[in-house]
């Protein structure tokens, strides 16, 4: 990719600037309205399908943190956003399947969307044959339980997809290291219900892994209600840079 790829007009450097404010105010409102720091939750630009110059000129604002949902776009696009001398820190938020482990462990310093033993294992030995430190993991859970979807089943007792033993897989693998929980609000649950649910999820997680404090939760039309329920992480896509360009 060439530097003119990377380069980012004024005028949308100048939107990006104005989603960016919307979007910290929006959280600095909903952390005084829980009680809690500004400094307690954040950011995760998720810039899926945006170009890699909307990434460098969010990394110019201050924006530290970038998700990603696609191995196939996020790892070239982290590729030139390096070569352009900016650091983000690279979230994987999306569906990640086991042969894709290898080149994800590559540019990401943290996986959002770990939801069984065997996507576990697979990053481990991933991660521990081309990285020098452990890999970041959140698992994902599945607030409702449904096994349909995506997500790891809080109670339950499949080896593969229970919630206790995929938290145990990620903690006792060398490669990797268990930051805590993610999860999406199920279509048709309130944000509160849904953000209460994890909630509870989450304190129960660290009864036994008391190091797995992250909780991303919360996107463009609930982050408030994530804040209020104790996301430490929040990942807004449109909000911030805008209405989506179709996938190809």
């Amino acid at each position: 990719m060439t530097e003119s790829q990377t380069a980012v007009r004024p005028e949308r450097r100048a939107e990006l600037a104005a989603g960016l404010a919307r979007v910290r105010a929006r959280i600095a409102d909903a952390c005084a309205t829980a009680g809690r720091r500004r400094d307690e939750v954040t950011l995760v630009a998720v810039t899926k399908t945006y170009p890699a110059a909307d990434v460098v000129a969010l990394a110019g604002l201050g924006v530290t943190d970038v998700g990603e949902n696609r191995d196939q776009e996020a790892a070239p696009k982290a590729e030139a956003v390096a070569a352009a001398g900016a650091a983000p820190r690279w979230h994987f938020i999306g569906q990640l399947q086991r042969n894709k482990a290898r080149s994800v462990v590559r540019y990401a310093d943290v996986v959002q969307s770990v939801d069984s033993v065997r996507l576990a294992a697979a990053l481990d030995a991933a991660a521990g044959a081309v990285r020098d430190r452990p890999l970041d993991v959140l698992v994902q859970v599945s607030i409702d339980g449904d096994p349909a979807r995506g997500g790891a089943l809080p109670g339950a007792a499949d080896p593969q997809r229970g919630l206790d033993p995929v938290a145990a897989a990620v903690a006792g693998a060398d490669g990797l290291r268990l930051a805590g929980l993610m999860a999406v609000a199920p279509l048709g649950w309130e944000p509160d219900r849904a953000f209460a649910r994890l909630a509870e999820v989450a304190e129960a997680l660290r009864a036994d892994h008391p190091g797995a404090t992250v909780l991303s939760a919360g996107m463009s039309g609930d982050l408030e209600s994530a804040v209020g329920h104790g996301a430490t992480h929040v990942r807004v896509g449109s909000a911030l840079l805008g209405m989506r360009p179709a996938l190809r």
